[in-house]
């Protein structure tokens, strides 16, 4: 219990001999239960259109920080990047409380591995809709990261600090909020917010939000929607989670051609992600990305 509780602060406290039961540590799950409890606070904390802005920036952000660095840089190099932006992003990300750029990369990649057959980690058609959403990710088995699947991201230090202590991101970000509300309720009383609406609104919410909306590509993209191209796994493009996820919905593209920095293949396809990531380009702090060659197109198409 005690290790467990230790692996809160650091995640590397965990031995790998640990690492290999499918039960579900219950002293590692407090924490994302109190986060959705804390969800309550809303009725004690108010409402202000400052604090829901803020909820939405900071959705918007993390998720791209996710999807645009942890996804398609780290876990897929579907572009290249200086080693600065790649761990303000890495750190950005982190602060969505989803564990650290190594962990996620190695579990994605891993899930590309063996999508949807049995050694997928969150496959919904293995194990059902609740593991793959919220519940593969609290096991011993997945808790520490894959490092034999990262190999090119273990040379980075600053990138293994963030993944062993990936509280600190989050708790920075709690703090700021919580000051900077502080800080207004003193100095811009007009905008009607305080410390803990703007914790409770910019972190606690948002980070919630965030948490589902990611997760449902695990859990729903691989279930709901359609087929345009014959995989080895049940991948599909779903619209709704594209637009929730700023682009992850287009799943069936990207497991046919998963290193892409564009998922949405073609033009009505909306990937709010690739656009960040060509803004990005065109300021020069990221460049490469790679794109869908035209034969990938046209091959391996679902016959109706």
């Amino acid at each position: 219990m005690l290790k467990n509780l230790f692996a809160w602060f650091d995640s590397y406290s965990i031995n790998a001999s640990d690492n290999s039961s499918e039960e579900i540590v219950l002293i590692r799950v407090v924490p994302f239960i109190l986060l959705h409890v804390a969800c309550i606070g809303v009725f004690f904390v108010g409402f202000s259109q400052f604090a829901l802005m803020v909820s939405i920036i900071l959705y918007l952000l993390r998720m791209f920080a996710i999807t645009g660095f942890y996804h398609r840089y780290f876990s897929h190099k579907a572009f290249k990047t200086s080693r600065f932006v790649q761990f303000v992003f890495a750190f950005l990300a982190a602060s969505a409380a989803q564990r650290g750029p190594l962990w996620w990369a190695s579990h994605h990649r891993h899930h590309h591995a063996h999508s949807d057959k049995p050694d997928d980690s969150h496959s919904p058609l293995q194990n059902g809709f609740i593991w793959s959403h919220v519940s593969w990710f609290l096991t011993n088995k997945n808790f520490m990261p894959k490092s034999e699947r990262i190999r090119d991201l273990l040379v980075y230090p600053e990138l293994k600090f963030l993944d062993r202590f990936d509280l600190i991101a989050p708790l920075f970000l709690a703090f700021v909020l919580y000051f900077f509300g502080a800080f207004l309720k003193i100095y811009a009383p007009e905008l009607g917010t305080n410390g803990f609406q703007l914790l409770v609104w910019g972190f606690v919410i948002s980070t919630v939000v965030l948490y589902h909306m990611t997760f449902t590509v695990n859990s729903l993209a691989h279930v709901w929607g359609k087929r345009r191209f014959i995989t080895n796994d049940n991948s599909r493009n779903n619209s709704i989670i594209a637009i929730l996820t700023l682009g992850e919905g287009w799943h069936n593209n990207h497991h046919h051609f998963p290193s892409s920095a564009r998922q949405g293949f073609y033009w009505w396809e909306i990937d709010l992600t690739y656009y960040g990531l060509k803004i990005l380009s065109g300021f020069g702090l990221i460049w490469d990305l790679r794109k869908v060659p035209s034969e990938v197109l046209s091959v391996k198409r679902v016959t109706r």
